[in-house]
């Protein structure tokens, strides 16, 4: 089921209050996308923005490209035409997205469905943002009330759907090749060191495979 998206930041850092500090602009010059993926909670949309701030690059939020295509929000997609067409309409919209070099949020699940990875791997640079579980945990707990996979649950039983849910998921965000610790999301000096690093580490050089 889809993800609605979370604001990262246990400090109450929400992504359209956290692009980076206006300051000197970072110089990058981006010939091909970057897909930016990672678990519900990871800070996606909270350090695309601040990268995009940053250094000029186009950011789009896969989930809120979908819904202006469609006109439709991704929960009515689900509810009227079942998870098989919202899959179909996220995969032509990704491989729409990626004609031009820009910054990508995708869903939690994207890298998950059938054929996704490898065909994000061949598109593009992808980038698994990965948290700490305390972390993720901590930032589902304070902005979480309103999203129905997390609504409802105390700190025992978000850890469990964490934990569970990550395993199910990190074999494919691992195949992403490339890592980046969004931990250091929680302040808007953390979002701005963050998203500097990330600049030096797969914009202005090229990406190397983590081991």
């Amino acid at each position: 089921m889809h993800e609605d998206k979370l604001t990262a930041g246990a400090q109450g850092v929400p992504p359209e209050a956290a692009p980076a500090k206006a300051a000197t602009p970072e110089a990058v010059t981006l010939d091909r996308p970057v897909f930016l993926t990672g678990f519900m909670g990871c800070g996606k949309t909270t350090l695309g923005r601040a990268v995009s701030a940053l250094c000029g690059i186009e950011f789009v939020d896969l989930d809120e490209a979908v819904e202006q295509r469609a006109g439709l929000t991704v929960s009515e997609i689900f509810a009227r035409h079942g998870e098989a067409a919202f899959r179909q309409l996220e995969r032509d919209e990704l491989q729409r997205q990626s004609r031009r070099p820009v910054l990508i949020a995708c869903g939690g699940g994207t890298p998950c469905q059938p054929g996704m990875a490898g065909l994000m791997g061949t598109l593009g640079t992808v980038v698994w943002l990965r948290a700490d579980t305390d972390v993720l945990v901590r930032r589902l707990l304070e902005f979480g009330a309103t999203r129905p996979l997390v609504a409802g649950k105390d700190e025992a039983q978000l850890r469990d759907f964490v934990a569970e849910t990550l395993a199910r998921r990190a074999p494919f965000y691992a195949r992403c090749g490339h890592i980046f610790d969004s931990s250091r999301l929680e302040t808007l000096e953390q979002v701005d060191s963050s998203a500097r690093e990330f600049i030096r580490r797969f914009l202005q050089n090229n990406p190397r495979k983590d081991l």
